[in-house]
């Protein structure tokens, strides 16, 4: 039987986010409805634009990990600790990992279309603190961030939706820069990219859960 070009496509699109047992293992992120974003006075810190959001997907026994780059952004601190910031992250820009001819063109384009991100659209994505607290682990909830000592909140906008996430991080701040790190996985239906959530498709079945690599860098 020849196979149909959709057909195809369908078959490559699972193997970026398909269910599957061997998902990334990360910090499960809490979602919940739009907050009041942190305003807080402090020393500003200027993201740099070599950080990164990476993610992966998984299906087929088998990884398939991309990048977005942080375009800009600020993180504000104050008596020594995070208390606001936000920064853009440049959706249009992805980069997908694996070097694959299908992957970096049928796929990527796929995966930018009005199904998953619609970059045209929607060129950029934003996220911005609402609060970050003390993150204390404990023998059945520790992150697998090592060193994670603070939770981070804040609203999370893709296409036209905002939710507000929650996540452990390890955040450094000294007087002259700051990092921070953090890895999660989140549900994309939340923010209605729903293509191919249909677990009658059972092992090309998409998965909504994504894991997502935050690793951030600011200077005064």
């Amino acid at each position: 039987m020849i196979m149909t070009k959709q057909f195809f496509l369908a078959i490559t699109i699972a193997a970026t986010f398909t269910a599957c047992k061997t998902t990334p293992k990360g910090d499960e992120a809490t979602t919940i409805d739009t907050q009041t974003v942190a305003t807080t006075y402090g020393n500003d810190y200027l993201i740099d634009t070599t950080s990164s959001i990476g993610f992966t997907g998984n299906g087929v026994g088998k990884n398939h990990p991309g990048t977005f780059k942080v375009s800009e952004g600020k993180i504000t601190v104050a008596d020594g600790k995070v208390s606001a910031g936000t920064f853009t992250i440049n959706i249009a820009g992805i980069t997908l990992t694996e070097p694959a001819e299908m992957i970096q063109t049928k796929l990527k384009g796929h995966l930018l279309s009005p199904d998953f991100f619609d970059a045209a659209k929607y060129p950029t994505a934003k996220f911005e603190i609402t609060k970050v607290t003390e993150y204390i682990s404990t023998g059945t909830d520790k992150s697998v961030v090592a060193g994670a000592k603070a939770l981070v909140s804040g609203n999370l906008t893709l296409k036209d939706s905002t939710k507000n996430i929650s996540f452990p991080a390890a955040i450094t701040v000294s007087e002259t820069e700051i990092s921070a790190k953090a890895n999660f996985n989140i549900d994309r239906t939340q923010w209605g990219m729903s293509y191919g959530n249909d677990k009658s498709l059972k092992d090309k079945f998409i998965s909504p859960e994504v894991n997502i690599a935050i690793d951030i860098n600011a200077k005064k």
